[in-house]
């Protein structure tokens, strides 16, 4: 799969945790810097809160938010089921 391909897979709002420890971590600042791998576990569950160039998305982990290769997340299991909750429980 081309890198813009996987990025298209993913929206903003989107769940998703690592499948591998990467060898850095980049920072999604304007200014980037490189990261230790540890800040971020593989059990770790972040969000996506942009989609950036080269098949990279950024994602809000706990310790910061760090550009990520698209290929590289998946969807975090246990995050279905989240969005339908209260839409049938309000009458007046």
């Amino acid at each position: 799969m081309a890198p813009q391909e996987a990025v298209r897979a993913w929206r903003v709002g989107d769940q998703v945790s690592l499948q591998r420890t990467p060898r850095y971590l980049k920072t999604a600042d304007p200014m980037p810097m490189l990261r230790p791998p540890d800040l971020v576990g593989i059990d770790e569950v972040g969000t996506v809160v942009g989609l950036r160039a080269l098949g990279q998305l950024a994602v809000r982990f706990r310790r910061g938010t760090f550009l990520v290769e698209a290929e590289a997340v998946s969807a975090a299991s246990g995050s279905e089921g989240s969005d339908s909750e209260g839409k049938d429980g309000a009458q007046g």
